[in-house]
């Protein structure tokens, strides 16, 4: 209530803080703890805490075993010095997903910039040292290949109503070939489902469809809807939150070239040499960061999709999108750079090695002076700082020779102001432009973000049984395009069965603040600083016009003596100065709640400042503060004094005395030199400088492993504050299974690495990058020379183009050996020497591969077709790859093709120049002429000659027995062949180990080399409009069914129905006196039947009547006996009928009967218990 008498304010109840309680306990027993006096506290009981079983214990040490190998990996040498280049994030996706929004979005939230369409690569700072390069990835599949060999993170757009597209796993197989990045996937279009349970489970299918194809645990980000045409603020800064806590993973391939993504393209041909000739080749210069390796001048580039060119040049350019912490305010109108688009249109500013180019777009800015009596323009909230000072200059109404003779002088504050000659005679002076007042009045946009929570993972207990899950396509029309919808049979949509309890909770938002807890304070330090930043920079414009009107101010007596105190803005350029040669580590040593303040303080601590004395309420710090008063507790008797001695030495050490403050000075009365302490030890003999040198090299060594080992344990480990903490875990570590060795060989690569760069500083510049070349993040123009017109014509900025560095040895062409295995979820085998378009490091080319398997003897035998489910060689000639590197294998470019359009993958085994492939061949001949054990052959061979290179070879007939080819037959004029006049040519002698017949068939097999055909097409998309379809060779099918050809059948090749005729064996004929000779046994007794029949066979038999007469009765009775066995077996079944129909009724009766004692038996016994519970 207010006060009766209206005077006076409201009291409000003062903040009381808790003295007793859990919190207050709680946060006294902290302090304690911090301050070291545990004796005080509450002391715990060790053994209330220790493990009670042994098998808990195992297995809660097995867990940290097992976390801590799963840490370890083999290091990777970081060989990046300075600023890192921007991290590339690719965003890929079927058409309409939702691409080109999402980039618009993120941009909006990193910069405050709109952008009204995405151009190429659009590069933003999005902390205080952290970049991000965003890129669409097109639909077909040559950018889908370029996006994936650059990407850091592939953000794959998934339509969350319609499910998986082809593209989507087609994309994801390319990574997993050419270095698999991180990976996060992203669905849209949830405002489609008005179910939300239905929601859910799709949600639920699609993340385990997408952990079996990645891995288990693979993050997928949900947005939920559209708010105005945009995703919400929220679920993007989520987004942006996620992005910023990926770190890039080192691969081989890209650690061991250089490569640079074009941010900027430009034709710099001579125009004269266009206009006599447009077809001439061009000059053109490329623009873009530097990644990879080091770049030297020399280094041979190719360039996708236009082939392999060489450097005319290489510059290093400034940095047009610098971060924050290394950017020098030279000046009140330099502004910090958020982003850098030129082929989007997004920034003002075009840096070249000539000039700096200045882009102001007509559609966003009026330039025109308005009229009088119309209003001015708004350009919006946030007017940039060029538009601001063209709009000041144009609103000037008096020249300048005017303006100065229209100014005064003020002595005094309220005195009268020394008139210039053109006052009027009663001193009244000329009023000063209204338009100054006007420039004060601009706006500075702020910015705001709503709280909305965004989806998260859902938990669910589903297995997940095989990654190689099966996908069959269904080809479909849907929203004005074919879609290839990929269905897998064990992600169908009905997940009803897993039940439909109604106490299921959707703990939906527990992966997104478990991925973005420990993200919050970096992540959120750099955009606060990247606002605060803004807001300065946007404001500096106005600090004259402050100046100005704060000029006109009656000024003190104190001023008028002393001069005018140092301001903020004197004091900045050294702090800006000063900013850069602080190391980005020391950050963290400052204590907590003063970096942010260190922003926007004055920097009242110069002793040489007028109001040193003056303490500022900035200033003040909150001695209430645990953590303050903990920073200063070893400077106490109680505190920690090795600590403080610690500190002082390295402050001798690495503090600056007066001599290094003030160094060498001469005295101009005397002309005597006085130098310091520093330029004396300079001059002393090289003994000493040396052992100096060496004790400061050796207190950087020990810095360096110092900083190593941090680092090393501030990436893997969880050390604690605490010195006994710190020891048992670091004994704990050490005893560990390579922990020790993998941390010691961190810190050994780091000193290395820091060893390199001391011995390279002390270069200069251009003597450095001649022995180094440029630094990986240095942001390079690369000039090429003969380049054909094609690829200035038909540039495209949605397309990327990469520009790879060529290796020792990679611009050869020879022989590769590549293991290849068949894609499972493509229709069709391949073909030996089929067309296909290989993809291997930065280049695309067609070649014909010839397959082959290895056998057990080494031998590499051709294949006419891929083996299905297994590896298997493949030789094809083309520009040479280091071994390991990835292969992929694709036959048809065309983004209309309904099948899986990646046909192989694989890696490279080896190349040299030879090819080693056999395949086997029969050679079959016939014999014409037989002797014992040899046999002349035919029909084998055409010559002598070829005889002679087959001598010695084994050669088989049908039957089984085993021969060799001795020489080429000699034929006598006077010989049976001769006579018949039959071709004698090629006929071989041949022994065998039995004796052949005439109608065996004899083969030779052998094994003959195949030649590997020494074709290479380059794929050279980008010199071709983009909506054309690269067309290389074709296969035989394709020539066949373009222009209507049969397959023609060989009447060899088809299968027929074998017909044998029965073999007729000749009797064995024994000769007469040999059968008396032999015994009984063995001779012959099976006697030729008789051609003509005997008398009884001849003769017919006649019965008598009577003998007729029995035999008629005989046949009367069995028909009798016949029909009374049929009577009596169609009676036994009718009374077997009767039987089991009575016998089911019989049945029935009976369980009817057993159920009713049942119930009746179950009733007393219901009953007795209820007597018994009474």
């Amino acid at each position: 209530m207010a006060p009766a008498d209206g005077v006076g304010e409201q009291p409000h109840k003062a903040h009381r803080q808790h003295k007793s309680g859990a919190k207050a306990r709680k946060k006294k027993g902290k302090g304690k703890g911090a301050a070291g006096d545990d004796a005080g506290g509450e002391q715990k009981n060790p053994k209330a805490f220790a493990f009670q079983s042994a098998t808990k214990a195992k297995r809660l040490q097995a867990r940290s075993a097992e976390i801590e190998q799963r840490r370890l990996h083999v290091p990777v040498m970081d060989r990046s010095i300075g600023e890192p280049p921007p991290f590339v994030v690719v965003v890929q996706g079927p058409p309409q997903v939702g691409k080109s929004l999402l980039i618009k979005c993120l941009v909006k939230h990193y910069t405050k910039q709109n952008l009204s369409e995405v151009r190429g690569p659009i590069t933003v700072v999005s902390g205080k040292s952290r970049r991000v390069q965003f890129l669409e990835c097109p639909n077909d599949i040559n950018g889908m290949i370029d996006a994936a060999k650059i990407a850091d993170l592939a953000l794959l757009l998934i339509d969350g109503s319609y499910g998986f597209e082809m593209d989507t796993f087609e994309f994801l197989n390319i990574m997993q070939v050419h270095g698999f990045p991180k990976v996060m996937g992203v669905l849209t279009h949830l405002d489609k489902f008005k179910d939300v349970k239905k929601l859910r489970k799709t949600k639920q299918r699609l993340k385990h469809r997408f952990w079996a194809e990645i891995k288990e645990g693979a993050k997928l980000f949900y947005l939920s809807g559209l708010t105005h045409g945009k995703y919400t603020k929220r679920e993007v800064h989520n987004l942006a939150r996620f992005i910023s806590v990926i770190k890039p993973v080192p691969l081989s391939w890209r650690m061991a070239h250089p490569y640079l993504l074009v941010d900027r393209f430009e034709d710099v041909t001579p125009t004269e040499s266009v206009r006599l000739n447009k077809k001439c080749d061009r000059k053109i210069t490329l623009y873009g960061y530097l990644r990879g390796c080091n770049m030297k001048r020399g280094t041979k580039v190719h360039i996708t999709g236009a082939g392999d060119f060489s450097l005319s040049g290489v510059t290093g350019l400034a940095d047009p999108c610098p971060l924050p912490s290394a950017a020098k305010k030279r000046g009140l109108r330099d502004k910090e750079k958020l982003f850098y688009a030129p082929m989007s249109g997004l920034g003002d500013l075009l840096y070249d090695k000539d000039a700096v180019y200045i882009d102001i777009n007509d559609h966003l800015v009026q330039f025109s002076k308005n009229d009088d009596n119309d209003a001015p323009k708004k350009q919006g909230k946030g007017k940039d700082v060029g538009v601001a000072l063209v709009q000041t200059l144009q609103q000037t109404r008096y020249s300048l020779n005017e303006k100065l003779e229209q100014s005064f002088i003020d002595l005094f504050g309220r005195g009268p102001a020394a008139q210039s000659k053109d006052s009027d005679a009663e001193g009244n002076v000329i009023p000063a432009s209204q338009g100054d007042q006007e420039d004060a009045n601009m706006d500075t946009n702020g910015h705001s973000e709503c709280s909305s929570d965004s989806e998260g993972d859902d938990d669910d207990d589903i297995q997940l049984s095989d990654r190689d899950v099966e996908v069959t396509e269904k080809v479909e029309f849907c929203n004005g395009r074919l879609r290839r919808k990929a269905v897998s049979p064990n992600f169908q949509d009905d997940v009803d069965e897993e039940g439909t309890d109604e106490d299921e909770s959707d703990n939906e938002d527990s992966a997104d603040d478990e991925l973005s807890g420990g993200s919050a304070s970096s992540d959120d330090g750099g955009e606060a600083s990247d606002s605060d930043d803004e807001t300065e920079n946007t404001s500096k414009w106005k600090e004259p016009l402050l100046a100005r009107t704060l000029s006109r101010r009656s000024a003190s007596l104190m001023q008028r003596v002393y001069g005018q105190p140092p301001t903020k803005l004197d004091m900045a350029p050294e702090e800006n100065d000063g900013s850069e040669a602080n190391s980005s580590d020391e950050e963290f040593f400052v204590p907590k709640g003063q970096r942010k303040q260190t922003m926007n303080e004055l920097p009242t601590d110069d002793i040489d400042a007028e109001d040193c004395s003056k303490f500022f309420k900035e200033k003040l710090r909150d001695w209430s503060d645990e953590d303050l008063i903990h920073s200063i507790r070893d400077r106490f008797v109680t505190g920690n004094w090795s600590k403080a001695a610690l500190r002082g030495q390295e402050l001798n050490e690495n503090g600056e005395d007066d001599d290094e403050i003030y160094g060498d000075f001469e005295d101009l009365e005397t002309g005597e030199v006085h130098k310091s302490q520093a330029s004396e030890n300079s001059v002393e003999n090289g003994g000493t400088h040396k052992e100096d040198d060496l004790g400061v090299e050796e207190r950087r060594r020990k810095k360096l492993a110092l900083r190593a080992k941090f680092d090393a344990q501030y990436d893997g480990s969880e050390l604690s504050g605490d010195e006994a903490d710190d020891d048992k875990k670091k004994s704990r570590l050490e005893q560990s299974n390579g922990g020790g060795y993998f941390d010691k060989l961190k810190e050994e690569m780091e000193i290395r690495k820091q060893m390199n760069i001391l011995e390279l500083n002390d270069l200069d510049e251009d003597t450095r990058v001649e022995i180094e070349g440029f630094r990986t993040g240095t942001y390079v123009r690369l000039e090429v020379h003969g380049v054909p017109f094609e690829l200035v014509e038909h540039f495209d900025p949605c397309h990327p183009i990469l520009v790879g560095g060529i290796g020792l040895g990679e611009e050869n062409t020879g022989y590769m050996q590549a293991s290849l295995k068949r894609h499972r979820w493509h229709r069709k085998v391949l073909k030996t020497k089929d067309p296909i378009i290989v993809s291997i490091g930065w280049r695309r080319f067609q070649t014909t591969p010839i397959y082959a398997i290895e056998d057990r003897n080494g031998r590499h035998r051709m294949l006419k077709y891929t083996p299905e489910h297994m590896h298997c060689f493949a030789m094809f000639w083309g520009p040479l790859a280091p071994p390991k590197s990835g292969v992929l294998a694709i036959q048809n470019l065309s983004n209309n093709q309904v099948p899986f359009r990646i046909t192989a993958t694989g890696w490279v085994q080896e190349f040299n120049n030879t090819a080693r492939i056999v395949k086997k061949i029969k050679l079959t001949g016939t014999p014409c002429k037989i002797f014992k054990k040899t046999a002349l052959i035919k029909g084998m061979f055409t010559s002598g000659l070829e005889v002679a290179r087959f001598e010695g070879a084994s050669i088989r007939t049908v039957s089984g027995i085993r021969g060799q080819v001795k020489k080429a037959a000699k034929i006598e004029p006077g010989d049976v062949l001769k006579r018949k006049g039959e071709n004698t040519e090629g006929i071989a002698r041949c022994t065998f180990e039995d004796r052949i017949l005439m109608s065996d068939i004899v083969f030779l097999r052998a094994w003959v080399n195949v030649e590997v055909p020494t074709y290479c097409n380059l794929v050279t998309t980008a010199l071709q409009p983009r909506k054309e379809i690269w067309q290389g060779m074709r296969t035989t099918a394709e020539l066949r069914r373009a222009h209507d050809i049969p397959i023609p059948h060989n009447k060899d090749s088809v299968y027929k129905p074998i017909e044998r005729k029965p073999r007729k064996f000749n009797p064995v004929q024994i000769p007469a006196k040999l059968q008396q000779l032999l015994p009984f046994k063995s001779k012959p007794k099976d006697r030729p039947k008789q051609k003509q029949p005997t008398v009884e066979k001849r003769v017919p038999v006649i019965l008598e009547p009577s003998e007729r007469k029995t035999q008629e009765a005989i046949r009367q009775l069995m028909l009798l006996k016949q029909e009374k066995a049929r009577k009596k077996k169609l009676k036994e079944q009718q009374k077997k009928k009767a039987y089991e129909a009575e016998k089911a009724k019989t049945e029935q009766l009976t369980k009817k009967r057993q159920r009713e004692e049942r119930r009746e038996r179950y009733r007393e016994e219901d009953k007795q218990k209820k007597r018994a519970r009474r």
